[in-house]
């Protein structure tokens, strides 16, 4: 064979090696992927046939926390002397509850306030049956405060509702009664509606004769809790020491509604 002739069988050669590196190095990345992709095989399939059921959890739990809020009101000819007043009133509450057993945590002031008073003052010199008008003369200041305070013994709230009004508070008002770990019962209202939302979708495609093959959806709604024999929750002012109340607990009921939707075939 003469130089020529061994020269383009090199060639050929040498091309084919490259053609069949390239054709491998490919064939080796669609195969990676494709193994990448497997694993969301069906992920983003819509599911063209679906059935929903829905579930209703409710947990009951006797409440065990109380929180209220006391505001203390003061007027004075100036600012310093109404702040000075309000404090000395907020200060002694403050001392009385945690007295009473309640956690300086639990203790917070939501609200401060300092506004201005005027009352309306007719002018003088009338003559003829002709009074100049009157105007707004500033007559002081005002200073509220707002403590929050939440009782963790429930059998104490009566009396200590009773006494922050002993302590100088203007008014008590917005009772509530919780439950502490509210979030535990959520948890246990919902496992409730799930399970009962499970136990209609198998009983629902055995009657259609399909299968489940995945839960496509979910939502919820609810986890509010209903109060059930609380105690009202109003405004209450002291204008004497008054005999403590009796705080109704009750039972709070915590509820749950979910909706799953599931693929069938």
């Amino acid at each position: 064979m003469d130089s020529m002739g061994l020269f383009n069988d090199t060639k050929i050669i040498t091309f084919a090696r490259a053609t069949l590196i390239v054709l491998m190095v490919y064939l080796a990345v669609l195969a990676i992927g494709t193994l990448k992709g497997m694993q969301f095989i069906g992920s983003g399939v819509p599911a063209s046939n679906t059935i929903s059921v829905s579930g209703k959890g409710e947990v009951f739990a006797v409440p065990d926390t109380a929180e209220f809020s006391a505001t203390v009101t003061e007027t004075a000819a100036d600012v310093k002397t109404a702040q000075n007043a309000a404090a000395k009133k907020s200060n002694a509450i403050i001392a009385y509850v945690k007295s009473a057993g309640v956690a300086e945590k639990d203790v917070q002031t939501t609200d401060y306030n300092i506004s201005p008073q005027y009352e309306y003052r007719q002018a003088s010199g009338c003559t003829s049956g002709y009074c100049p008008p009157g105007k707004q003369v500033l007559s002081g200041y005002q200073v509220s405060e707002t403590l929050s305070v939440k009782v963790r013994d429930t059998d104490k709230a009566g009396d200590i509702l009773s006494g922050v009004g002993d302590k100088g508070a203007s008014s008590v008002s917005g009772l509530s009664l919780t439950v502490d770990d509210q979030v535990k019962l959520e948890r246990d209202a919902r496992k409730k509606a799930i399970d009962e939302a499970k136990g209609k979708a198998a009983e629902l495609a055995k009657s259609l004769g399909v299968s489940l093959v995945r839960i496509v959806g979910f939502s919820e709604d609810g986890n509010n809790p209903i109060f059930y024999a609380k105690a009202e929750s109003r405004t209450t002012s002291f204008d004497s020491v008054a005999p403590a109340p009796e705080i109704a607990l009750g039972e709070n009921k915590i509820t749950s509604n979910i909706t799953l939707t599931y693929e069938i075939r």
